[in-house]
């Protein structure tokens, strides 16, 4: 298991699996974007570049997913495949989509925030949870 869906009061969440810290970065974003869309219609045709530094890994891991929110939300874009590498408190990414196209997309949850509100980090433990606004 890459990801999964976690309860939240008000919001929602994910929990997020990984052996290293590279794939637990790329579990969380593919776990954000599958509460967006069906991420199997979604066709890695275009592609951005994503540097990030952060004053810890928490934040980076937050840089890192409100980085591929904001692109999404101004470029009505969405993304299915993920690649990043994560050296001290440095990231470098790739994320791969398409525009959305309402007749093939369909949107699910829209995403308003990544929030710190419960926000775990524990590469040791291959583990991440975050919480995001809706």
């Amino acid at each position: 298991m890459r990801y999964e869906e976690i309860e939240h009061t008000a919001d929602v969440g994910i929990r997020a699996y990984g052996r290293d810290l590279d794939e637990l970065f790329v579990n969380a974003a593919e776990g954000m974007f599958s509460l967006i869309a069906d991420l199997s219609e979604v066709k890695p045709v275009g592609e951005i570049e994503v540097r990030l530094q952060g004053d810890d890994l928490p934040t980076l891991f937050l840089r890192w997913l409100g980085e591929l929110l904001y692109i999404h939300e101004t470029q009505r874009f969405l993304f299915s495949s993920f690649d990043v590498h994560v050296v001290g408190r440095s990231l470098e990414g790739h994320a791969r989509g398409e525009a959305i196209d309402k007749d093939r997309h369909e949107l699910k949850l829209v995403i308003k925030a990544v929030t710190r509100h419960g926000l775990t980090v524990d590469p040791e433990k291959g583990i991440a949870e975050v919480i995001f606004d809706i």
